[in-house]
């Protein structure tokens, strides 16, 4: 058939050419759909100033001169209260996180990689939970990871987060000497099982 005498369009034919523009439009529709959402996503974490990715020690910010601590409580798996006063003499590695904080989940395991380096130098890593589960919730993630070098500790209603001035859960790792002074802190997941990270640990914690 030539092009002045064109073969007659079928129903078929309709119908494939519909699909094939209807698929396209959807196909352009979810990727500006994906796309905007990653840029929101983008926003609401530059916003709450949390990383794209996991940081290196380097991203620590010193607290010069070191600054003392609020007077805030911790509570053990038992439902014990610690004041943070309690552990003067011991350098702390305090974590504030939750299971469902996608960026803490992903740098526990190099914190409990951590605690297991340093626990002979008089080191304790806190990783203090704020989920309104409490213990038996943390207690069943660190089961399900295979963590055995964190206890459980619990920081009800993200409490002595906030009296230490964190901005929510992001995570927010502080470094306390063993004079209970803040020397150091970051927020966001941080490769904490690195050699650098461990010898920054044990310099800043005194």
């Amino acid at each position: 058939m030539d092009a002045t005498n064109p073969r007659p369009t079928s129903p078929t034919d309709t119908k494939r050419r519909m699909l094939l523009a209807g698929g396209a439009a959807l196909a352009a529709t979810g990727a500006a759909g994906l796309a905007w959402r990653a840029s929101q996503s983008a926003r609401v974490r530059a916003l709450l100033g949390i990383p794209e990715q996991v940081l290196d020690i380097a991203a620590l910010k010193p607290a010069v001169p070191p600054v003392p601590l609020p007077d805030a409580v911790l509570v053990d798996a038992a439902g014990n209260p610690h004041a943070l006063s309690g552990f003067a003499g011991t350098g702390l590695v305090l974590n504030f996180w939750a299971t469902w904080c996608a960026p803490c989940v992903a740098e526990m395991p190099a914190l409990a990689a951590l605690a297991r380096r340093v626990a002979g130098d008089g080191i304790l890593v806190l990783a203090a939970a704020s989920d309104s589960g409490g213990a038996a919730a943390v207690g069943r993630f660190f089961a399900r990871h295979g963590i055995d070098t964190l206890q459980v500790w619990l920081d009800p209603g993200n409490a002595a987060g906030l009296a230490l001035g964190t901005r929510g859960i992001t995570p927010v790792t502080i470094i306390v000497n063993r004079q209970g002074r803040e020397t150091a802190r970051l927020e966001g997941p941080v490769h904490w099982d690195t050699g650098a990270a461990v010898t920054q640990v044990r310099r800043l914690t005194g």
